[in-house]
């Protein structure tokens, strides 16, 4: 199947450089922690743990702040995902090759790229070790190291997904083998899953689905499939609003939910999937399947647990305003690491990358934080090959809409966005810390309708 969709929009967000560098306001006095450094071969004045999208951003917005000369970015990987586009590259409507560049041409000229992984945080002694058990210091530090998927947690993974029938858009190794097993389906079950731990773009479970419903009936097969989604949530959407339209989708689509259903095995020599009844714990059912699509259990990355800086389930411990860590004032966080109170999407590091700089130039004044977070994130929610769903919340599960329509309903304006417009201003905007979320722009539409 051929591409879907191909516009190209201009981009404007050099244009919010001047607003996302508005004066910090003078209140309050911020002490910094400042116990003795351990010995450290190199110190940097901003250290940056992760090169995905919360750290190249960040990086390249410190770099502005205090040089490039004295910001470095600690990251193991050659390449760097833009992971919103597997959704669309697991359905065939993207090549993967597109979602990906090299870790080389993200991060910010001039800032020194540490081309390895952490294995230890100390910030009482503000330093970190490195898999080589180099040791690195810094005055502070921005903690932006993403989550870990966990597939090992489901019995018979990875392993199954050596067989066919079986993808996961969750992975680089695997979103290609969503698309085949949409492509080979023939007729049966297509079952997509959402596991019972916090995972990043809480939208992403069933944005397959729709795709593939929508695939399957445009090439004749939807009266030979019964589309299954077994969730290990209550509801379908934590936003009533958009919740309530996704589920006349899913009746009008003859799509089966069934709740409380955690994956627990995967049986891929059988093409069988076993799920956990959670509201009776021990209860099991066994699934057959002609085609699965697996959203993995999802956890902090494993140098954070159990560590100074993470709360009891070993999330970055940050305030949910201004994204400082709670002990640690020279400490902050960033996305998906955090245990901040939304959803994990770019669309809410976008807007967190705005606070957190802010925040961060207070703290180097001296000053108290003011910016505050509201927890905006974003989920397009694809529900065809030319229609999406854009919502837009905050840490209420109330809409946070920036246009002045009703965007729980289906458009083709919003897939257009999605497919072609958030990328671009992804690698051109976020990444070169331009872009701080839509909220300059929700402003000014709401100031214009008055």
């Amino acid at each position: 199947m051929s591409n879907m969709g191909a516009v190209s929009t201009c981009f404007c967000g050099r244009s919010f450089v001047h607003v996302l560098r508005l004066g910090v306001q003078k209140m309050g006095y911020s002490q910094l922690h400042t116990a003795s450094r351990c010995a450290a071969k190199n110190h940097y004045e901003v250290l940056v743990l992760g090169g995905g999208s919360g750290g190249i951003t960040m990086s390249a917005r410190m770099k502005w702040k205090v040089g490039a000369e004295n910001v470095a970015v600690v990251e193991p990987h050659e390449k760097h995902y833009y992971q919103p586009m597997w959704t669309l590259v697991g359905a065939g409507a993207k090549q993967l090759a597109t979602s990906g560049r090299p870790t080389a041409s993200v991060i910010p000229s001039g800032v020194q790229w540490i081309k390895s992984r952490v294995t230890e945080l100390d910030p009482d002694k503000n330093c970190i070790r490195l898999a080589d058990d180099k040791k690195i210091s810094y005055k502070y530090l921005i903690i932006a190291l993403g989550l870990q998927l966990h597939y090992e947690k489901i019995k018979g993974l990875p392993e199954g997904f050596n067989y066919p029938k079986i993808g996961s858009n969750y992975s680089v190794h695997t979103v290609e083998k969503t698309w085949k097993a949409l492509q080979d389906f023939k007729e049966g079950n297509a079952i997509f899953t959402f596991p019972n731990t916090p995972v990043k773009c809480g939208g992403a479970p069933q944005k397959i689905m729709y795709l593939s419903e929508a695939y399957l009936r445009k090439t004749g097969k939807r009266s030979k499939a019964n589309i299954i989604f077994n969730t290990s949530l209550g509801s379908i959407f934590t936003v009533q609003k958009y919740a309530n339209r996704l589920l006349e989708i899913i009746k009008a689509r003859n799509i089966v939910v069934n709740y409380k259903h955690n994956l627990i095995e995967v049986r891929a020599d059988k093409q069988e999937a076993v799920f956990e009844n959670l509201d009776t714990p021990g209860v099991t059912e066994v699934y057959q399947y002609e085609m699965l699509h697996v959203t993995p259990p999802m956890g902090p990355p494993d140098v954070l647990m159990n560590n100074p800086v993470s709360d009891a389930a070993g999330w970055l411990d940050v305030d949910k305003e201004t994204l400082q860590h709670k002990k640690y004032p020279n400490v902050f966080g960033i996305g998906d690491c955090t245990n901040l109170p939304t959803s994990k999407t770019a669309a809410a590091i976008a807007a967190q990358s705005a606070v957190l700089d802010k925040t961060i130039s207070s703290v180097m004044k001296s000053q108290l934080p003011t910016k505050k977070y509201d927890g905006y994130t974003s989920c397009p929610i694809v529900t065809d090959y030319n229609r999406v769903i854009l919502a837009e919340f905050d840490y209420n599960s109330q809409p946070l809409e920036t246009l002045p329509i009703d965007q729980s309903k289906e458009r083709l304006l919003m897939y257009y966005m999605k497919a072609d417009l958030m990328p671009f201003l992804y690698w051109n905007g976020l990444l070169k810390g331009y872009w701080g979320g839509p909220a300059p722009i929700r402003k000014l539409l709401h100031l214009g309708l008055k």
